[in-house]
């Protein structure tokens, strides 16, 4: 039996989902799979309350992390470097950390290192485990971000992550996980760090020359800052854009942002493209900019999700990034197979699925659907794409038309309606002999009578469903034909051809 298809865990009652139709909970891996790469730790969701779904979380890893602790340790780090969930990751390596401590099971140092990936990360894990858990920080714990301390600390890294404001900053991690320097050079950093920390007034190390000359910049005058716009001079001093606009102390002009546009990360530069047209950065710069963007190997680097494009796509005004922006989606939608025979794309475009997946409620969850599903067109070699709510309705394709050109023109045209999620309905109104089915939804269902959604779809057609939240019940059992992925990323995606070549190996990891 293949992985996703494990037997259901039984239960007294009959579950129902948040809209009242029939629903079916899953196997604790399965739950856990789905409510990790959909977890925006803290963050509440249409149904569910950020205490409760948090709860549930640390619960579900304690139990899985204990009961297979061979799929945990090969879960958590690609939670962090697949599916690019970076506080979930966090969350997970700890509290399994914490429960194969308590059961005396080995390895959980390693899985602690591997969820912490940017350098802030370490105090926010150490700040996680102090809030929550206390001072008594067991061995795999402390050494698990100390190894990610040696791995991450960096000149650079100090300038940008260790901030005043932060209640658990470098030295703090240096004091309580007591990292061995891998080097001369970093063992100066770490005193110095400890330095910063307890401010203690010792000199800085003549080894630290980033440091040296962030120093430097910061003796200038005020009036004389303007003056420097040497982008390798503010790339020695680890300048970055958000520390030069403070430097500045002035709005960041068009020199401002050429001279620190060459030092900038890939995230960086994709959400300050309406900032750069609004400073008037020249075209040459602008060209270099979209370069990178385009580039795949900067795509993959960067761990950006798949929706960030969408919404840098649409704060942009400047057709010139468009084309950049369009290379750089499919870039990142590298693991989206190209299907063949006839899929039917069902995107759910009821009002849950509006909920927020970034702090800024710029993207949704509908957004995320509906890049998938249209990506999935775009290389399925026949597809029919639907939105559903209460209503459903055809998306036509146009030939040649780009991925974010046609999540606007989908927009635009009306096809997110924010109702009811009558699931059941469209699977039954549009199934027509196709070879599959991919639904993209959050599974709240409403109730219709079927003993599930897919009652529609004959048993041997397998059913897809991308779950898009990670709710505890889901709106068909994960048998037979039935499969049900989630996330955020693409990564998932990978699974259907390999469902359907017969692989019995169907995790993404």
């Amino acid at each position: 039996m293949a992985k996703f298809n494990l037997k259901l865990r039984k239960s007294r009652h009959q579950p129902m989902t948040a809209e009242g139709a029939r629903g079916f909970t899953r196997e604790p891996r399965i739950e856990l799979f789905l409510l990790g790469v959909s977890n925006m730790v803290g963050e509440d969701t249409f149904y569910e309350g950020a205490t409760d779904r948090d709860a549930r979380f640390r619960d579900l890893v304690a139990a899985v992390a204990v009961a297979d602790p061979d799929w945990f340790s090969r879960f958590v780090p690609w939670l962090r470097s697949g599916a690019m969930m970076r506080s979930a990751s966090v969350v997970a390596a700890l509290e399994g950390a914490r429960a194969q401590v308590a059961a005396a099971i080995p390895g959980s140092r390693a899985i602690v290192d591997a969820a912490l990936q940017r350098a802030d990360e370490p105090g926010e894990a150490l700040a996680y485990w102090l809030a929550r858990h206390g001072r008594a920080l067991p061995k795999p714990v402390k050494r698990g971000i100390a190894d990610a301390a040696v791995r991450l600390y960096t000149e650079r890294s100090l300038l940008k992550y260790d901030s005043v404001g932060n209640t658990v900053r470098f030295g703090d991690v240096i004091d309580l996980s007591h990292p061995t320097a891998k080097d001369e050079r970093q063992g100066d950093l770490f005193r110095h760090a400890l330095d910063r920390r307890h401010r203690r007034d010792n000199p800085l190390p003549a080894s630290l020359r980033m440091l040296a000359a962030r120093d430097a910049l910061m003796a200038l005058p005020v009036e004389q800052r303007r003056e420097v716009a040497d982008p390798a001079a503010l790339g020695a001093a680890g300048m970055t854009w958000e520390a030069l606009a403070g430097w500045r102390q002035g709005a960041m002009d068009a020199a401002a942002w050429e001279s620190v546009i060459p030092s900038m990360g890939y995230l960086a530069m994709l959400r300050n493209l309406r900032n750069f047209d609004q400073a008037g950065v020249g075209d040459a710069v602008a060209e270099a900019v979209a370069a990178r963007l385009a580039d795949p190997g900067e795509v993959a680097g960067s761990r950006v999700l798949p929706m960030r494009f969408l919404s840098a796509y649409n704060a942009a005004p400047s057709l010139r990034w468009a084309y950049p922006l369009e290379k750089a989606l499919q870039h990142a939608l590298v693991n989206v197979p190209a299907l063949d025979g006839r899929t039917l794309i069902l995107i759910d475009t009821s009002g849950s699925m509006q909920s927020s997946f970034s702090r800024d409620g710029t993207l949704r969850c509908w957004d995320a659907a509906t890049v998938f599903g249209l990506a999935l067109a775009a290389r399925a070699q026949a597809a029919t794409v639907v939105s559903f709510s209460n209503a459903s309705r055809v998306f036509p394709a146009v030939g040649g038309e780009s991925v974010l050109a046609a999540v606007r023109r989908f927009k635009d045209d009306g096809y997110f309606y924010g109702m009811g999620t009558d699931t059941e309905r469209a699977v039954r109104e549009h199934y027509d002999r196709h070879d599959r089915v991919v639904i993209l939804t959050d599974e709240q269902a409403h109730w219709h009578g079927a003993a599930d959604v897919a009652a529609a779809v004959p048993a041997a057609v397998p059913v897809y469903t991308w779950n898009l939240a990670g709710y505890r019940v889901g709106h068909t059992p994960t048998d037979g034909d039935r499969h049900t992925f989630g996330g955020l990323s693409d990564a998932a995606f990978a699974m259907i051809p390999l469902i359907e070549a017969g692989s019995r190996d169907q995790w993404p990891f």
